[in-house]
């Protein structure tokens, strides 16, 4: 509460994200199915590609396609997660309208999930290696980052990098969150 109030103020404590090597504070939540669903057990599985998300923000509405396109090419060997800042209809909505078929967990009363993160904003995505330690963190739309996701998954499954993006998508390099 005090980090953000002090933001709220303008002071810029530096925490705003969990950054690149640093741990991924482990959850549980509940999907949209009713499953508890936590990090510590997907990543017993793999990589995890964590997002968060928010329904009304529009650069969330842009993300998220690409995100399901990633999934969709490497959802078998990563688990991917959609942590929503928004009640469960919402989110609902939300996957349906924005095509998300990964699991999508609605954030509970207070955000303790998007806090221990220290978001400032969405969307912001990581790339949770194995062993905890994010590999990817991405504030906003970037598609750099998007492309480094999509390459670090296809390097550890050993397979031919291909881009994510197709010269059909009318895709800028990044769009704040």
């Amino acid at each position: 509460m005090l980090r953000r109030l002090r933001r709220w103020f303008g002071d810029n404590d530096g925490m705003t994200h969990i950054a690149s090597g640093h741990s991924a504070p482990n959850f549980s939540l509940k999907s949209l199915d009713g499953r508890e669903l936590g990090l510590a057990e997907a990543l017993g599985r793999g990589p995890v590609v964590l997002s968060f998300f928010k329904v009304s923000c529009p650069v969330c509405q842009f993300t998220y396609p690409f995100l399901e396109r990633l999934f969709r090419r490497y959802g078998r060997e990563a688990a991917f997660l959609a942590v929503s800042q928004d009640d469960r209809a919402a989110s609902e909505e939300f996957a349906k309208k924005y095509g998300v078929s990964f699991p999508v967990l609605p954030d509970t009363r207070d955000y303790p999930v998007s806090n221990a993160y220290g978001l400032s904003m969405v969307p912001t995505v990581f790339l949770v290696e194995p062993a905890g330690k994010v590999q990817v963190a991405s504030m906003g739309f970037v598609k750099a980052d998007l492309e480094a996701i999509a390459d670090a998954l296809a390097d550890r499954q050993r397979q031919a990098r291909s881009a994510l993006f197709l010269a059909s998508d009318s895709v800028p390099a990044l769009k704040p969150g």
